[in-house]
């Protein structure tokens, strides 16, 4: 039994050195630039039985200290119309988080007025921001991806693998691509089917070449304050 208690204690550092080891490996390379199309989809049972589901599409384009995601809309879709003032929704502008000196950046682009609206990490919350950089550029932070026990789930896609926890009646899955750097699908709910969500990333072909916080110097400048009451 003492022999038994020592390999696992072997075997258990062990991995922790491999995951160290990969963290630091993947730290010391630079991530691809990448294009990508992301399908969100949740659905939620409400506790008097009505069940709500919601999908929507973004882009999002990946640089070195950028990020930059729009939401993808139909062609019947109708703007929400003011009351009196220009009302600031952030859902359907474009949103760039950028990262220079260790120091982040959000703001959100309204290409129809010319303007760039400046959100402080004081209003993060209004517009749905976590005020991450790592779940901004990666989706979510490769350092939870990392603690996460792989899963036995087969991946169809090379490079890339599932990693699952379980808690408290509750899921989260991921599949992460190692080489890209990006998590290809994210899902989470509760094993009593009250709530589901689930994130799917495709990577385009190509990559865009006239990226579009270089064309945002004749921008006017705003601050969101300037749309509160």
């Amino acid at each position: 039994m003492k022999n038994v208690a020592l390999i696992r204690a072997a075997l258990a550092a062990l991995a922790a050195l491999l995951v160290l080891n990969n963290a630091q490996a993947l730290a010391s390379s630079p991530d691809p630039d990448l294009d990508l199309q992301i399908h969100y989809y949740s659905k939620a049972l409400t506790p008097d039985g009505v069940t709500r589901e919601s999908r929507y599409e973004e882009t999002m384009l990946r640089r070195a200290g950028h990020v930059w995601v729009a939401r993808v809309l139909p062609p019947n879709a109708q703007p929400a119309k003011g009351h009196g003032h220009k009302e600031f929704n952030h859902a359907m502008l474009p949103r760039h988080v950028a990262l220079e000196n260790s120091k982040l950046r959000l703001t959100y682009v309204d290409a129809h007025e010319k303007q760039v609206i400046a959100i402080p990490p004081s209003e993060y919350d209004n517009v749905s921001f976590d005020g991450s950089w790592e779940n901004a550029y990666h989706l979510i932070d490769p350092r939870l991806v990392l603690a996460m026990p792989l899963s036995r789930q087969a991946s169809a896609v090379p490079g890339a693998r599932w990693r699952e926890r379980v808690k408290n009646g509750q899921f989260h899955r991921v599949l992460w691509d190692e080489q890209k750097q990006i998590a290809l699908v994210i899902e989470s709910g509760d094993q009593a089917a009250t709530f589901y969500r689930r994130v799917e990333v495709k990577a385009q072909g190509g990559l865009t070449r006239a990226l579009p916080w270089r064309n945002l110097a004749s921008y006017g400048q705003k601050e969101y304050a300037d749309f509160l009451d």
